[in-house]
């Protein structure tokens, strides 16, 4: 059906059509833009009230054995300086953290066989045993079912993978031979089996993607019904094979956002880091277009620029958890409180 540019409230994303879904995302009418990004904030605030969570990003390894072509950690990436914390420095960041108001720490990484069962088993288990009333979310990569289940035992409650494009021909153009979206799919699926509260999402902007790849992701998402939500433009690293391809925009981004906030009203869906890289309030027009989480770094200082996977990426500064103060200052500008809570999901 033709798009009321006064009608954004009404629509019904729970069932629009992939034609509306593309009408939304392609028009250049301001008023829509606007009605869209707006609605997206009152729905945020019916089920969040101005309530903003967030989550202590602790990036504890940048080796990855995959050679993914956008991505400034790849395996292929001989000028990376590589790191890995050990059990006592990422528990060491969890103690920093506690004291600073985080309840949910990230433990985000690269897909690093260093880092076996029994290695993750130990850091889950010391973390709950230290902040029982904190939860933990994962995101490393693609693993077996039984390591999704032995990680889940241990205490993890979360998980973070993104799918990056539900359209194979687009998936292969992105990564090499030896990864497939089967496979990410069937991850997904494993983990939303076992329990996990599971998040999924895509890059805005990434090369070769069309409007109707972003269709068929939005689709995707709806039919999976995640938990959280992690879309971010994409920007390209300078030692990958993509660093002269063009980012994704804030505005794409941001109807993005709001869109999706409007299909899945009571999913966790952060203003992300990337967002706040393209632009020096990205994160706060995020929260304004229907995000509702941030992910301040917990990362030791010395390591936060060697986990580049894409160029400028900030890492000091007002995004950084030693200076939440001045976070929930911004956040507080714009009508909204950053609340001490896990921020669970709540179906």
């Amino acid at each position: 059906m033709p798009i009321n540019k006064n009608a954004n409230m009404r629509l019904n994303f729970a069932t629009l059509s992939a034609v509306d879904l593309k009408e939304l995302l392609l028009t250049s009418d301001a008023t829509i833009h606007t009605n869209l990004l707006q609605a997206a904030r009152l729905k945020a605030l019916k089920h969040f009230q101005n309530k903003i969570y967030i989550r202590g990003l602790i990036e504890f390894t940048n080796y990855c054995k995959n050679d993914c072509y956008y991505c400034g950690i790849r395996c292929s990436n001989t000028k990376a300086e590589r790191y890995r914390l050990t059990k006592e420095e990422i528990l060491a960041c969890c103690r920093n953290g506690y004291e600073l108001g985080f309840r949910t720490f990230v433990l985000q990484g690269g897909e690093d066989a260093y880092f076996s069962d029994k290695a993750m088993i130990a850091i889950i288990s010391a973390i709950k045993t230290a902040h029982p009333d904190c939860a933990i979310t994962l995101s490393i990569g693609e693993r077996s079912l039984s390591s999704y289940k032995a990680m889940f035992a241990a205490g993890a409650d979360r998980y973070l993978l993104r799918h990056e494009t539900v359209t194979p021909s687009h998936y292969a153009l992105l990564h090499p031979p030896t990864l497939s979206l089967a496979n990410r799919l069937n991850c997904l699926e494993n983990l939303k089996k076992i329990g996990y509260q599971v998040g999924t999402g895509f890059m805005v902007g990434s090369p070769f993607q069309t409007i109707d790849n972003l269709i068929e992701d939005l689709l995707f998402i709806r039919r999976f019904n995640p938990q959280m939500i992690g879309i971010g433009p994409f920007i390209p690293h300078h030692d990958t094979p993509f660093r002269d391809k063009n980012s994704g925009t804030l505005q794409q981004t941001l109807r993005l956002i709001a869109m999706l906030r409007l299909m899945l009203p009571k999913a966790l869906i952060p203003a992300t880091t990337a967002l706040g890289t393209i632009d020096p309030c990205g994160r706060e027009q995020g929260i304004l277009a229907g995000a509702n989480v941030v992910m301040p770094n917990l990362s030791p200082v010395m390591v936060r620029s060697k986990y580049s996977l894409y160029d400028n990426k900030i890492c000091t500064g007002e995004e950084a958890a030693e200076c939440i103060n001045c976070l929930k200052e911004r956040i507080r500008k714009i009508g909204y409180e950053i609340v001490v809570d896990r921020g669970d999901y709540r179906a």
